[in-house]
């Protein structure tokens, strides 16, 4: 009786153990089943693992994209005071808003009533002068002279920082502030009853050129762009060919230059990083370009290389584009001996797209 006992004891420990070998979680996974209350056998369903979310990456705010996704909403131009009349235009102070900041600008419209459709309009883009003393009545009189009498409304903006305008000017080629202005000015413009809104072109000096360039492959509201020695290069090219030698002279205001050794230390350098300094060159999205171009430099220009307006040209026109290049033998940044050709190709240009 006692072997049988112990028999029936032992067969019930192996039963037993051999039951929670079977229901115990292998490698603390689950079981194979789930025994529910009405005694019936429902299979666990397989886990599918869920992919990782993937971040979009938030393009860089110099990024031609960026930009191109920005608000320029523009405002309506109030004019401050009037100027002595030119020729056969009206010369006013006047500001717009830019991101909330007054940018002042030297406004001219034409005499009389306006052709059917209103105006064309030229955004007047200046060039490097440092910020601390530029004045808006002062340099370009004959260039906006020029355009003004030719039955244009021009608008010369001080950029962000200049003279009167509020905001600080940190440069145009490491931070979007200037482009953002210009690309408010087009804005405002449009809202001019004086203004035919499809016929709004752009003119770019030097680091304006720079803007005009810009600004035609991100908006399709400048219909024609004309550039005098243009900063008008990708970024490999101004970080590694761009040596100014002339009558570049930074002042305390002027961050121009940072932008080089900043983007270096997080993107890495244009060979290890090609997809960075691509998105932020204009010249990678020229078949995007808004309209016909026109350059001008001089053969003699030791602040901005010809180079660059040649490239230009050359990129241009391979994807398409209107880009007309007329060289300067001896000249210098500002085409200063021959300004009244370059002047009237300029216009005549002008009248062909905008008139």
């Amino acid at each position: 009786m006692r072997k049988f006992y112990l028999g029936f004891v032992a067969a019930i420990w192996v039963i037993s153990a051999c039951t929670a070998q079977a229901l115990a979680p292998v490698n603390n996974a689950p079981p194979p089943f789930t025994i529910t209350a009405s005694s019936t056998f429902t299979p666990t369903p397989t886990l599918t693992p869920t992919p990782a979310a993937t971040a979009t990456p938030v393009p860089h705010p110099m990024s031609i994209i960026a930009l191109r996704n920005g608000n320029y909403p523009g405002s309506d131009i109030t004019i401050v005071k009037e100027l002595e009349r030119g020729v056969n235009y009206r010369r006013y102070y006047a500001y717009y808003l830019s991101e909330g900041l007054k940018i002042y600008a030297l406004l001219t419209i034409p005499n009389g009533a306006p052709p059917e459709g209103s105006f064309p309009a030229i955004v007047f883009n200046h060039g490097y002068i440092p910020p601390n003393v530029y004045r808006t009545t002062e340099r370009y009189i004959a260039y906006v002279d020029q355009l003004a009498r030719s039955g244009y409304v021009v608008f010369r903006i001080d950029y962000r920082g200049h003279d009167q305008s509020e905001g600080d000017a940190a440069g145009a080629y490491g931070h979007p502030g200037y482009l953002i202005d210009v690309m408010n000015a087009v804005a405002s413009l449009k809202r001019m009853p004086e203004v035919n809104p499809e016929k709004i072109g752009m003119w770019g000096h030097s680091m304006g050129g720079y803007l005009t360039l810009r600004a035609m492959v991100i908006s399709k509201d400048v219909k024609a762009g004309v550039i005098w020695a243009g900063v008008v290069a990708s970024y490999p090219d101004l970080l590694y060919n761009w040596r100014r030698t002339g009558s570049f002279t930074p002042s305390p205001s002027s961050r121009g230059v940072g932008w080089r050794t900043a983007w270096i230390e997080a993107y890495g350098t244009p060979e290890q990083n090609p997809a960075f300094w691509d998105s932020v060159s204009a010249t990678s999205y020229l078949a995007d370009l808004s309209g016909p171009l026109q350059l001008h430099h001089g053969t003699n220009d030791e602040d901005v290389p010809l180079a660059f307006s040649i490239r230009l040209a050359e990129l241009a026109r391979a994807q398409g584009q209107i880009a007309d290049l007329y060289t300067y033998e001896g000249d210098n940044h500002n085409i200063s001996k021959y300004f009244s050709t370059a002047m009237r190709r300029t216009i005549e240009f002008f009248d062909i797209y905008l008139k």
